[in-house]
């Protein structure tokens, strides 16, 4: 663990005393070594059970490939921001990726913690680089709106969850995931248990975000730059999935009363917010709401407490990890040349950027989960065991699954195909560094059909 903590931190005084020429050269050669050295935690020898192992942080099978994913992502954002913010001060750009690195340490210790104080404080703790991210450099005047919502909305669904941590240590006497675990722990049978377990999952349910407590997500997407989005999409929602992975087994007996109507709510907003992006005009706003739809997969997945549902929620975390960023990717270079998020004024750029329409082509069908990619497998593990769960629910999730094909279709007809408008004769071409950016996304999405079991989660 700190083969990758020691140099995340030395990236800090690189940003601060890099010249300013080599300032985005330096920081992102330095965080790329980080994402490569962070592979190495994938080479898991144990099938199940805790590695890299010290008193507060370490990996199991779980969190290994969230700790990648983040990790991989920091090179990303950097790479992704480098076009918009040239024209800042210096100053201000060092003060972004000091953000952007902050909130990578910040998220790796969230994910290796092994004491739930620890995970708690660094689950809060993303809020702050976040939420200035957003308000700082968000594209338009709501962006302090945007921030506003995330903030209160993250906020008022984990102060519920402190309280119930501190009731839990005084009951098990530890916080630790490494005894917490193990049943015969903890008697939950006690006259406000109930409201104990709805407590203990707000914060993650709101963080996911389940539908109904959804509304700050389009908005922070909307208004954030391209890393702020990206980060959310592809990182900061699997905490909440995550953690209720984690706390889960702790609060065992209650869950099969209590799921019942988050199951259904989740569900149900697989098709209110497929429904939702049908109707969107706003090309962000579209893959915000999507985001949602699949998180309500995973929810749901989570909920039921199957093997087969654990193993397919933590392969569509990380699936839909890459592709909603990438997504967010080519949002942006659209948004970098019409200067508008409005898909009807960026039509027919296939012939004007054709390998760039390539790009949205693969990523849209990732998005619709495709045959081979792991978004299908993902998708297929989910049904089935909430089929097993229930059988009405195939009614809710084959409709979500069509509403998904069609909503991922329309996007890319509406931005790829039809006649080009006047203004688009004009446009920058296609640069090396989006290219690259976009494959960084999409090659690891591909390459994970022929060695899946390394994001199976706790089900290897």
């Amino acid at each position: 663990m700190l083969k990758i903590l020691v140099p995340t931190l030395t990236l800090l005084p690189t940003i601060w005393l890099s010249k300013p020429k080599w300032l985005w050269p330096t920081t992102l050669a330095q965080s790329f070594c980080i994402a490569l050295l962070s592979l190495a935690w994938l080479n898991n020898p144990s099938e199940t059970g805790w590695m890299s192992l010290s008193r507060y942080v370490a990996t199991d099978s779980l969190s290994t490939p969230l700790l990648v994913l983040s990790c991989w992502l920091l090179p990303l954002m950097i790479l992704a921001s480098q076009n918009h913010t040239t024209a800042e001060p210096v100053t201000r750009q060092r003060l972004y990726i000091m953000l952007l690195t902050l909130l990578q340490l910040f998220l790796i210790l969230a994910f290796g913690a092994t004491e739930l104080i620890l995970f708690y404080v660094m689950f809060e703790a993303t809020l702050i680089p976040t939420l200035l991210i957003i308000t700082r450099w968000g594209n338009q005047s709501d962006r302090i709106s945007a921030g506003t919502y995330f903030l209160f909305y993250t906020l008022a669904g984990s102060m519920p969850l402190l309280v119930a941590l501190l009731v839990l240590i005084s009951k098990a006497g530890s916080l630790s995931l490494l005894t917490l675990q193990y049943p015969g722990t903890l008697d939950v049978l006690t006259g406000g248990h109930k409201l104990w377990w709805a407590s203990c999952m707000l914060a993650f349910l709101v963080k996911m975000p389940l539908y109904g407590v959804h509304l700050w997500l389009p908005k922070a997407h909307v208004e954030a730059p391209v890393a702020g989005s990206m980060v959310l999409a592809a990182v900061l929602l699997k905490l909440g999935g995550y953690g209720m992975i984690r706390m889960l087994p702790i609060l065992e007996p209650l869950t099969k009363e209590l799921a019942y109507p988050f199951i259904v709510l989740a569900l149900w907003g697989v098709i209110m917010t497929g429904s939702i992006c049908l109707r969107q005009t706003d090309l962000k706003s579209l893959i915000a709401y999507s985001s949602v739809s699949h998180m309500g997969l995973v929810v749901g997945a989570i909920l039921i407490q199957t093997p087969w549902g654990l193993a397919g929620a933590t392969v569509l975390m990380i699936a839909h990890g890459l592709t909603s960023s990438a997504l967010f990717c080519l949002a942006n270079t659209n948004y970098e040349r019409t200067h508008s998020r409005t898909m009807v004024l960026a039509r027919g750029l296939q012939t004007i950027l054709p390998l760039m329409a390539t790009w949205w082509f693969i990523a849209s069908l990732a998005n619709l989960a495709l045959p081979p990619l792991p978004n299908l497998m993902a998708e297929l593990m989910i049904i089935v065991s909430l089929f097993g769960w229930a059988p009405w629910t195939i009614l809710l999730t084959g409709l979500g699954t069509l509403i998904t094909a069609a909503y991922s279709l329309y996007m890319f007809l509406m931005t790829q195909r039809g006649p080009s408008p006047a203004l688009a004769v004009g446009l920058e071409p296609s640069h090396t560094r989006e290219h690259l950016l976009i494959a960084l996304h999409l090659l690891p999405l591909i390459l994970l059909i022929a060695k899946p079991e390394l994001i199976w989660g706790l089900a290897t």
